[in-house]
């Protein structure tokens, strides 16, 4: 797929997709959607892919769809006006429209979004699947789908509950009020947050220390244990997921080069790879396990 609204970029074991539509501050389109969906898979096929980073360019993150077309800007009925928005990207593997949540849950490298400036409505729901959350002094964030008229979508009233609760949750959406960085912070919704300047070399610097210090295969497996299994009222469905995953993993090379690491005090070389070296069982949620 050619980009349009957003940027693709390697360096080095990182990835760094780039909201970029800065004139209209990054306002979410479908076509933005599809393409967020398809780097994130295009980095989750690509083994020299360590980890991801999300960001925006210019002020913004994501202002939210694009509502260029006024009153009709979410109506998605009969082509309307809407459809630029949330009427297109749909997939064969997501009829519901949100591919990039699909993409962005099922990827097996760690994404780090990195909140340059506002992230409001789908601005920033299309980044709570991701794992690691930072922000800039500039960043604010708004549930206000209530003030639209709008109910909460990409699967945010999953999301957000999981990452600050649900009475967090309950006010944010409730109210539609835009937070600030602090309280984002203090609410578990975002990690840290830097200066303005910083952002980016602190991004790539929590990047670099996931890719030159752990093990791919391991990455993506515990990845999708703590997301899906963070919200299962018992712990025994995960015992039955969890202990094959660590018995086949003991016999690999990755685990014996971890432990020879650690024990000559040197720095790990992983050999395990996503694309070949996955465990029997994996991924357990689906029929192709």
């Amino acid at each position: 797929m050619d980009y349009d609204a957003i940027r693709y970029s390697l360096d080095g074991p990182v990835a760094t997709v780039t909201l970029n539509r800065p004139e209209k501050l990054n306002a979410y389109t479908a076509r933005m959607g599809a393409e967020i969906a398809d780097a994130l898979d295009r980095a989750d096929k690509d083994d020299a892919v360590r980890v991801v980073i999300l960001t925006g360019e210019g002020r913004g993150f994501c202002a939210g769809a694009d509502i260029s077309a006024g009153a009709g800007s979410f109506d998605t009925t009969a082509g309307g006006a809407g459809s630029k928005n949330f009427g297109e990207g749909r997939t064969s593997e997501s009829r519901d429209g949100a591919s990039f949540i699909h993409a962005m849950f099922n990827c097996r490298k760690p994404i780090i979004a990195a909140f340059n400036g506002p992230a409001v409505g789908v601005g920033i729901t299309l980044a709570l699947p991701t794992d690691i959350k930072i922000a800039s002094t500039r960043a604010r964030f708004g549930f206000v789908f209530a003030r639209r008229g709008l109910a909460p979508e990409a699967a945010s009233a999953w999301f957000l509950p999981q990452l600050v609760g649900l009475t967090q949750s309950l006010r944010w959406c409730l109210e539609g009020k835009m937070i600030e960085a602090d309280e984002a912070l203090k609410a578990g919704l975002i990690s840290e947050i830097t200066e303005p300047e910083d952002l980016m070399n602190r991004a790539r610097e929590i990047a670099m220390g996931i890719a030159e210090n752990t093990a791919p295969v391991s990455i993506a497996i515990t990845r999708q244990l703590l997301w899906r299994f963070a919200g299962a009222d018992q712990p025994f469905d995960l015992l039955k997921v969890d202990g094959p995953f660590v018995q086949a993993m003991g016999a690999t090379a990755d685990v014996k080069e971890g432990v020879s690491a650690f024990l000559e005090k040197r720095p790990p070389a992983f050999p395990g790879k996503v694309s070949s070296d996955m465990p029997t069982g994996y991924p357990w949620w689906t029929d192709k396990a």
